[in-house]
């Protein structure tokens, strides 16, 4: 017999929050989670979510041993915006066995039609960036920062339990940094053409000194450049700082770019260092020795720079001004020893990312998927 119950101690939680490593311990993409991160997020005292949301988590059990976890959650922001409720789900794990994760989502109906929702929706791990979708394609290598990874029998589950498909498809795309390509030297003469153009355009680095103001233009930036997306649920200070804050101080923030037009701002394109490449080494930090292993990478530098947002302001999105982001992240990145950069997640339907992509010379190689079930009344 399968039983779904609530996580109510600290032994519970730290059941919950370590259960991955019986998924994956034989996994070589998997990245592990680190440890003081998902406690952090998970805590309702400290996690950024919490702010505007609610959230409980939930263990399915079978003769006594954890084979899945859950998390339930209201996004208030969403249900404001969309003037009704919807139960967000993350933190999906489950044994490959489709009656665990049967009872967890006949669990999961329960609990959302017991507080009026509609329906259920995601996979979102209380973070609207975060390791979210189900991996549907590319198991060839481990995911970037910020991106997931699942064995493939989830997507079958989903289906096979009534899921839909929700939205765009999150693609993410691999292009190597090489300032002597032919699609580089092209970018370069249809950017100088731009900018003969366009005095009026610049691209800057962020600038740490003006911090707050510059988290302003991203929740601008990111809410403008993508309000024609269908679903669209516009982006809360809260959601930005909470992907923002944590990197501060890892980042370089002059591959942290913005674009202006008279000192306006119209684009964002941030570039992230690839930490997957060290994390993938360190297992969560789930034991006090994963720390000192963690030495041993400190100095390494990834060779990939994940992108993970290119917005534009809907006035600019023809007029050249994301060519000049795009050169310049490249002419920077080269500079710093990158070899190869990462674009994710892009919707699958968005016109803007893949002409810009496509002559990088990139490529589609993971695709994330979100799901939607309908309850009914």
């Amino acid at each position: 017999m399968i039983e779904v119950r609530q996580v109510r101690t600290a032994r519970q939680k730290r059941l919950f929050l370590s259960f991955p490593w019986r998924i994956y311990a034989r996994d070589p993409l998997w990245v592990p989670p680190l440890l003081p991160e998902r406690r952090r997020t998970t805590d309702p005292q400290r996690g950024i979510f919490f702010k505007d949301g609610q959230a409980e988590f939930f263990i399915a059990w079978r003769d006594g041993r954890p084979v899945g976890t859950l998390c339930l959650a209201e996004d208030r922001n969403n249900t404001r915006h969309k003037g009704y409720a919807e139960g967000l789900y993350g933190f999906v794990e489950c044994v490959q066995d489709y009656a665990v994760f049967e009872a967890m989502f006949r669990h999961a109906e329960g609990w959302a039609r017991a507080r009026g929702m509609k329906s259920l929706y995601g996979p979102y791990n209380l973070d609207r960036e975060d390791s979210r979708g189900i991996l549907v394609e590319g198991r060839d290598r481990p995911p970037a920062i910020y991106c997931g990874h699942q064995p493939p029998y989830y997507q079958e589950f989903f289906e096979r339990y009534g899921f839909s498909k929700n939205g765009d498809d999150g693609l993410a795309y691999a292009v190597d940094i090489d300032l002597g390509s032919p699609e580089v030297r092209r970018l370069e003469r249809v950017a100088e053409r731009v900018r003969r153009k366009n005095p009026q355009f610049t691209v800057r680095g962020a600038n740490r000194a003006d911090m707050e103001a510059e988290i302003d233009r991203i929740v601008y930036l990111q809410n403008r450049g993508l309000e024609h997306m269908p679903e669209h649920v516009p982006y809360t200070r809260g959601d930005i700082e909470s992907i923002i804050l944590p990197l501060l101080d890892l980042v370089d923030l002059d591959l942290v770019l913005f674009a202006e037009v008279d000192g306006k701002p119209a684009g964002f394109f941030p570039g992230v260092p690839n930490f997957n490449e060290t994390l993938i080494h360190l297992n969560g930090l789930r034991y006090p020795w994963d720390a000192l292993r963690a030495l041993a990478y400190q100095k390494k530098k990834p060779k990939c720079l994940a992108i993970k947002s290119v917005v534009m302001a809907p006035e600019y999105w023809d007029t050249g001004l994301a060519l000049l982001m795009f050169e310049e992240m490249a002419k920077r990145a080269a500079a710093r020893g990158y070899t190869w950069a990462d674009l994710s997640l892009t919707g699958e339907n968005n016109t803007d990312t893949w002409p810009l992509a496509h002559h990088m010379g990139a490529k589609i190689y993971k695709r994330y998927r979100f799901y939607r079930k309908e309850l009914q009344e």
